[in-house]
């Protein structure tokens, strides 16, 4: 086979092969994509995605509340907004902001306290945390009980691996026709 024919057979191959790929992975492509817009655009939405962070009286730690009354006083602080009961998911503490984020189990809320005075600077909606289980694949763990985090770990590797076969694939396709023609 000549050389030009060998060229043309082989874009011919990556064509094909760029073109099942992109079929095959177009919903997952765009899923990622819509979230990754969401997520790069999180703390510059109006707080639409996540609220923002808000500034406490001091960054001394000394003098901040005790973490089991800040504790209580978002767990009111949510009821208050809300007339909801959650258990406290995880804190996010801000020593240079002087505030903690407490956030909850349920319906993905946030309250952020002056560390100091244990004063209700914020409570809101995150939805940040379910735009990312979405995008880097978790919440398929969460819904169907795969331990480990399996499927992401599947997901994210899929996806990282098309992603490098398009580029390469892409670049050929704008390559190898400008090779043909020397």
């Amino acid at each position: 086979m000549s050389s030009r024919k060998q060229q043309a057979h082989t874009l011919r191959i990556t064509r094909k092969l760029h073109r099942l790929s992109g079929i095959s992975l177009f919903v997952f492509f765009f899923i990622m994509a819509i979230t990754g817009i969401l997520l790069g655009w999180k703390k510059h939405s109006g707080e639409a995605i996540m609220p923002n962070t808000y500034q406490g009286e001091t960054d001394e730690m000394t003098e901040w509340l005790p973490l089991d009354t800040l504790s209580f006083l978002a767990t009111e602080a949510l009821y208050r907004a809300t007339n909801e009961l959650s258990e406290i998911d995880r804190i996010d503490v801000r020593p240079s902001k002087g505030s903690m984020k407490f956030l909850f189990k349920n319906g993905n809320r946030e309250v952020q306290l002056d560390a100091q005075t244990g004063k209700t600077l914020s409570v809101g909606r995150r939805h940040n945390d379910w735009i990312e289980q979405v995008h880097d694949g978790s919440i398929v763990d969460d819904w169907l009980g795969i331990p480990h985090g399996i499927f992401k770990v599947f997901y994210n590797t899929l996806m990282g691996l098309a992603l490098v076969l398009f580029t390469v694939t892409g670049f050929w396709l704008w390559y190898g026709p400008k090779r043909m023609r020397r």
